[in-house]
């Protein structure tokens, strides 16, 4: 797998997840809390699935609604942590 490729395959692993939380299709654009997928209880069982498919800890400052509000913030999110990991 290719940086590239590993990089691609965030968005769609995280999508993936939150299809199933959501029980359909999630754009990786959508506002998931104005849209009501975004509940209390999911964004904490969001913060474990990414700490542990990711291999990533999600702490302080990182813990914020506009991190966690699409699939896109998150996949960046995941990036900027897993470089900022790799880089440590």
């Amino acid at each position: 797998m290719t940086t590239d490729q590993a990089v691609d395959s965030v968005p769609s692993t995280i999508s993936s997840y939150l299809e199933t939380k959501a029980g359909g299709p999630v754009e990786h654009d959508a506002d998931l809390a104005a849209a009501g997928v975004l509940t209390s209880m999911v964004a904490m069982e969001i913060v474990v699935f990414l700490e542990s498919t990711f291999g990533i800890s999600i702490v302080g400052r990182d813990l914020k609604l506009d991190n966690f509000r699409t699939v896109d913030s998150m996949a960046a999110l995941v990036t900027r942590l897993r470089e900022n990991r790799d880089n440590a």
